[in-house]
């Protein structure tokens, strides 16, 4: 079996979200799925990754990884690169499942569940304002997350109090107002609710130890990315001071930005997107490492149908699993338009997909959309199999 295309399409109603197409010429299409900073990793998946993977064999997933991060590891990989790496390496998965028949799940090595934990973070899309409810009433809010059996709930009330001092000093005026949408939670539903907060790295660590010590009286779940991941020491230093775990990050991307994080022990919790790190495989590679040091994962998932299926599958695999983020708001207003895959919650747990590869088709008619972008890039590539590491700047480097 050989790669014969790679296409990527986009809708003007979804800006956020790229899908990807691996062609074969055994007629088996694996699709994959970034999400946000979409121009970037446009043009690294048509640029870089496609001239190296065309005329390639796609069961060859570890093989074809390592070739495209030997090239991209030149010029710094961890942004646009990664991002459109493991968008390719998904679909490669699914093309591997397709191929046997088999779900996503059972390749990975089977399940330690059957039903995955989530967190609905309240973000707003079309008919589902969770955003603007939990400004308005975050109780009302909270009883329509119960009604529908989802008991964990991630809202950002901090975020908007950081733009005046840029994250360096925070009243106490504004921590009251912060804790409003808390208090009106735990007045509605009590402790049924379980409470994440993000908080978008937007504070140093002064600010945030006054905030987590505002926080610690009502049972919080987690505090989510804290300080940007590049101070992995005052991360460190807060999760000391304050009783309420820490998450991060998933703006890591691949096993070795994650290896000094845990070997630190920066946060409680690990958090990474199998969309953004590398893809599937690595994302297995990841909660392996952080289950050596005892530590469990959240998996973040903020993207359309096909990275919801990959976690789903991934949720189910790996051991050390906390939670699986989910927003309702996305998966009830374009999952069904755009694939036939529809999220079911039962219990405060997710459904798993049952294959074969993700088990997530594109709808006939989401191919048909007049605002549907489409890219191809096909023909034989510049690669001729693989290579390991070796000269650059040869010619035959990419013959």
């Amino acid at each position: 079996m050989k790669i014969t295309a790679i296409e990527t399409l986009q809708w003007k109603a979804y800006p956020r979200l790229l899908t990807v197409r691996v062609h074969t010429d055994s007629g088996i299409i694996g699709l994959g799925e970034t999400a946000d900073k979409i121009p970037g990793a446009k043009a690294a998946l048509h640029g870089t990754v496609a001239p190296l993977i065309l005329g390639q064999d796609p069961l060859d997933i570890e093989g074809l990884w390592r070739f495209v991060m030997d090239n991209i590891m030149y010029h710094g990989y961890a942004g646009a690169e990664t991002r459109a790496l493991s968008a390719f390496e998904v679909a490669l998965w699914d093309i591997l499942g397709k191929h046997y028949g088999a779900p996503l799940y059972h390749l990975l090595g089977g399940k330690t569940r059957s039903e995955i934990p989530t967190y609905n973070t309240c973000i707003g899309f079309g008919q589902i304002q969770d955003y603007a409810a939990w400004h308005e009433d975050a109780g009302a809010l909270a009883r329509s997350l119960i009604d529908e059996e989802i008991y964990a709930m991630k809202i950002w009330p901090f975020d908007r109090f950081s733009e005046r001092s840029f994250g360096q000093r925070i009243a106490a005026a504004e921590i009251e107002q912060g804790l409003t949408p808390i208090r009106q939670i735990r007045d509605a539903v009590g402790d049924r609710m379980d409470i994440g907060i993000e908080f978008h790295f937007r504070w140093n660590r002064v600010s945030m130890e006054r905030i987590a010590r505002a926080l610690e009286p009502y049972n919080i779940l987690f505090l989510e990315e804290v300080l940007a991941p590049v101070y992995p020491d005052e991360i460190k230093a807060l999760s000391q001071k304050t009783s309420i775990p820490i998450v991060g990050s998933e703006l890591l991307m691949t096993r070795w930005q994650y290896c000094d994080w845990l070997g630190k022990g920066v946060s409680q919790i690990l958090m990474t997107d199998a969309v953004w790190n590398g893809g599937i495989a690595e994302t297995r590679k990841i909660a392996n490492l952080a289950e050596t040091f005892g530590v469990p994962i959240v998996l973040h998932n903020i993207a359309g149908a096909i990275c919801h299926a990959a976690c789903m599958h991934l949720g189910a695999h790996i051991p050390n699993l906390y939670y699986v983020e989910s927003v309702r708001a996305f998966y009830k207003e374009y999952f069904d338009v755009l694939t036939d895959f529809m999220p079911t919650v039962s219990d405060g747990h997710l459904n798993i997909p049952e294959g074969p590869g993700l088990g997530v088709n594109l709808r006939d008619k989401a191919l048909q959309r007049d605002d549907l972008i489409r890219q191809v890039s096909d023909g034989d590539g510049l690669a001729r199999g693989r290579r390991a590491m070796g000269d650059h700047w040869a010619v035959e480097a990419i013959r």
